[in-house]
């Protein structure tokens, strides 16, 4: 069983300033109202693994699984019997950039968290892609 959700924003700010925010970790609860906290162990790439606490949920442990500097990576926390993704990609435009944030569930156990959790995602994904491209301009810069 597989569930996917998306939101997209678009931003006048550069890929490399969307980047910065992103690659800050330890910030990500500055644009995306659903985080309380999280931290990276370690650099940005491929390999490194932290901690999300979402709101209203335990802390989740994350690793990087894809990682291209200034176009996109991706998350992955490991559920029982369920995988889920937080895809990230920016694609330029003639008047900035799209930020894209996409979520994907899979595994036997998928369906569970999809009821679980997937709606809360469905509703704060486009609050904190809209937030991340309002902070990346500048209008609510960390």
């Amino acid at each position: 069983m597989e569930w996917t959700t998306e939101a997209s924003a678009q931003t006048s700010a550069t890929p490399e300033r969307v980047w910065a925010l992103w690659s800050d970790v330890e910030g990500w609860s500055r644009w995306d109202p659903d985080v309380v906290q999280s931290s990276l162990d370690g650099a940005f790439s491929l390999g490194s693994s932290g901690l999300i606490r979402p709101k209203g949920g335990p802390n989740l442990r994350f690793t990087l699984v894809e990682v291209t500097i200034n176009h996109s990576f991706t998350d992955r926390c490991r559920l029982p019997l369920a995988t889920i993704d937080f895809i990230h990609e920016l694609t330029p435009t003639s008047s900035g950039t799209m930020i894209t944030h996409r979520v994907v569930m899979s595994g036997p156990l998928a369906f569970v968290f999809r009821r679980l959790i997937g709606s809360g995602i469905e509703r704060g994904l486009p609050t904190a892609v809209r937030s991340l491209a309002e902070c990346a301009q500048g209008s609510a810069a960390p």
